[in-house]
């Protein structure tokens, strides 16, 4: 039976759901996320861009969103009332502001569900755990093999492993393995599969897999994609040279887009996790590079709330010769 485990960490909400022991679904919130998606919010018009239908709105609170298929007489500096759709993102080089539409009549300005929320309205039995628990449940479930795979774009499986590239247009998905071509693509289909539902990637994306010898064995690999692919989605048929197009609705960042595209933040976050349940007594040393340290050293209420939980006096310790997320102790 599949069950939701979830960690109130310290800047960061995580979720796991865990089926037969493997994670299947891995999501992350974290306190610098922008407006959550289903929020009704108040905003002013500041720009109209009729011939793209789109326009630009000033949030109450101070967040820029997008404001998708506006009226055309919506005029620059009228009120409105917007439900977001879609958070904001970061990619390589740039960011998206959020994506919002005009909200229904009748709606009024609330705050959209978080990540506990969100889960415990599915059909799953959420558990709560927390550092103080004798056995790290997330840990036991794979969270750290996650993250390394979210990553570095390396989902391992039996003959092979996928690289998973993030991109401007699309997450590109390519199998390669030393099986031969048929049983690489189908165990390719299941990794690749298990990866998008894992990572929670959506958008545009595409899998490249090994070129297949006829229609029929590319067509035994659409009808796989489709049992496994998590709904909802749609997708093109494999071309004949082995590259499958995925179309998923897009929300929040992906867990590999975090992990890439925020890597000091989500380092610190990994440093706070560790120093949670460090053993020991006296001082709780965290060491980790300059970046890091100065992210943690920006959150004072990062590290109070650490000494709270731990009960010991929190030191920070830069040293450029530390790799990742450093160590606390």
């Amino acid at each position: 039976m599949a069950e939701w485990i979830y960690e109130a960490g310290i800047g960061e909400r995580r979720a796991v759901l865990v089926e037969n022991g493997v994670i299947v679904v891995g999501e992350v919130e974290r306190d610098s996320d922008s407006v959550a998606v289903g929020s009704v919010v108040l905003g002013r018009l500041i720009a109209h861009d009729r011939a793209r239908r789109r326009a630009s709105v000033k949030c109450n609170d101070g967040t820029d969103v997008l404001l998708a298929a506006p009226p055309a007489n919506l005029t620059e500096g009228a009120a409105v009332l917007v439900r977001i759709i879609r958070t904001a993102l970061s990619e390589a080089g740039r960011s998206k502001p959020a994506l919002a539409r005009l909200a229904e009549e009748g709606e009024v300005p609330c705050a959209g569900p978080g990540l506990l929320a969100r889960i415990s309205a599915s059909e799953h039995a959420v558990i709560a755990v927390g550092a103080a628990d004798p056995h790290d449940r997330l840990e036991g479930a794979g969270w750290s093999e996650l993250v390394d795979a979210a990553r570095t774009g390396t989902w391992p499986f039996a003959g092979g492993a996928l690289a998973i590239a993030l991109t401007p247009a699309m997450t590109l998905i390519d199998i390669d393995g030393d099986l031969a071509a048929q049983p690489l693509a189908e165990a390719g289909a299941r990794a690749a599969s298990a990866a998008i539902r894992a990572l929670g990637i959506a958008g545009s994306i595409g899998i490249d897999f090994p070129t297949l010898a006829g229609r029929a064995e590319r067509h035994g690999i659409d009808a796989l994609l489709e049992q496994l692919l998590p709904a909802p989605f749609e997708k093109t048929a494999m071309n004949g040279f082995g590259f499958v197009q995925i179309v998923r609705r897009r929300e929040r960042p992906s867990l590999s887009e975090r992990m890439q595209f925020s890597q000091v933040e989500s380092d610190a976050l990994v440093l706070l996790r560790h120093a949670e349940r460090a053993v020991g007594t006296g001082p709780l040393t965290l060491t980790a590079r300059p970046a890091v340290i100065d992210t943690v050293t920006a959150h004072a209420d990062w590290t109070a709330m650490l000494q709270r939980r731990s009960g010991r006096r929190v030191a920070l310790v830069s040293d450029p010769a530390q790799k990742g997320a450093g160590h606390a102790q």
